[in-house]
């Protein structure tokens, strides 16, 4: 059973949480912005860090664009500067204001895969660029030696369904745009042209992605109600084919999903009132995330088996699911991964003992034994579809 502290921790939570979404029932979406809200002002802010003194260099993103922009954090371990003259791990632009790692021509090291992940938070909460992400993602970076690319979404009510399912395909062409871009760069560098500049003088290319990305190898993966967008965006990718060329997405990782249904199952009626996140907050994030008109638990944003959600499922890339004894979501995640198997999906399911949703994810749980096993785990699995080398990562 969960310890006494996070017993009480839960509580308190839960007593927080619940308030703060009673009070966003009825608001009206934000006209005077655009772009959406992409964060809250309860969600802790890690800075980014451009330079490599914890193993792994971050930097934030923001990509224009008609509809809304795109909020990004990129995460870059050390190791993608193996073989690279180290006098060029960090070095200052011209203008001596960025003071992070910036590749220099010709000397990019490693190409590493991609990741994209979606963070949890229900819809209504949660960023890209929290103190939690940060550290989950830092971790993710480290053990699974991928570019991760954190996916700021919009968030609901003011932006409500499809708005985060549509900027976590966004944020997949983007990933495929500065592949193609890097590719016109590298021809243009070699007979002697500048890169690719916008109408303002400033690199369309995204350096870190340019020099260490391999987006032939990209991995989703979603907690929470991340999960439910990174599902969304495997769908996409596999409708579109080799339309997204270069980028292929060749797994992913559904932790905890935010998954529920009209018809309750064992663990919804057993667990309903479980630790962290209970059934009736989790209902109310659903109001506010769906269409007022549409606020259908079988929605196809909510429900993973209900019929015409995409594609047949055996077109859908290897998937791994984690799940948690304590948490009420698990018995729909659990069946999903099971329709997986059944038309020979690579879908292994993670279950683990005595621990609740988000148990690897969320700021008071992120040192645990069980948040390190969780994300060794995932690199074990992960590591073979990414690996250069073929499949000899395995369990």
């Amino acid at each position: 059973m969960p310890t006494v502290a996070v017993k009480l921790y839960s509580f308190l939570f839960k007593f927080t949480v619940k308030h703060r979404l009673q009070s966003r029932i009825g608001a009206s979406p934000d006209e005077a912005d655009p772009s959406g809200v992409t964060s809250r002002p309860e969600d802790g802010v890690a800075p980014a860090n451009p330079t490599f003194s914890d193993g792994v260099a971050t930097k934030d993103i923001h990509v224009d664009d008609p509809r809304a922009s795109l909020s990004l954090r990129l995460f870059l371990p050390e190791t993608a500067l193996s073989g690279s003259d180290s006098k060029s791990r960090v070095r200052v632009n011209r203008d001596d204001s960025y003071g992070g790692y910036s590749p220099s021509a010709g000397r990019s090291g490693r190409r590493l895969p991609v990741l994209l992940q979606f963070h949890g938070g229900g819809f209504v909460s949660g960023s890209n660029n929290s103190v939690a992400n940060d550290v989950f993602c830092r971790r993710i970076a480290k053990l699974c030696d991928v570019v991760v690319v954190a996916v700021g979404y919009r968030l609901a009510p003011e932006n409500r369904y499809p708005a985060a399912f549509e900027d976590g395909v966004r944020a997949l062409h983007w990933v495929g745009k500065q592949a193609n871009l890097a590719d016109w760069s590298r021809s243009q560098w070699k007979v002697g042209r500048d890169t690719m500049n916008d109408n303002f003088g400033a690199s369309m290319v995204e350096p870190w992605l340019a020099a260490h990305g391999d987006p032939s190898r990209c991995v989703l993966l979603g907690v929470s109600c991340g999960a439910n967008i990174a599902d969304y965006v495997a769908r996409r990718s596999v409708e579109a084919g080799k339309l997204l060329d270069p980028v292929k997405v060749v797994a992913q990782i559904l932790m905890y999903p935010f998954f529920i249904g009209s018809i309750p199952t064992k663990s919804e009626i057993k667990l309903a009132n479980s630790y962290f996140y209970d059934k009736a907050m989790c209902l109310l994030a659903w109001k506010l995330f769906l269409p007022e008109e549409e606020v259908n638990l079988d929605h196809p944003a909510a429900n993973p088996l209900i019929p015409g959600r995409g594609p047949p499922l055996k077109c859908m890339p290897p998937t791994l699911t984690v799940v948690a004894e304590h948490d009420w979501m698990r018995d729909r995640a659990i069946a999903y991964s099971e329709e997986l198997r059944k038309v020979n999906v690579d879908a292994p399911l993670l279950d683990y003992k005595d621990a609740v949703h988000e148990f690897a994810t969320l700021d008071v749980l992120l040192k645990t034994p069980q948040a390190q096993a969780c994300a060794e785990d995932i690199a074990i699995w992960v590591k073979k579809y990414i690996s250069l080398r073929g499949h000899e990562f395995s369990y």
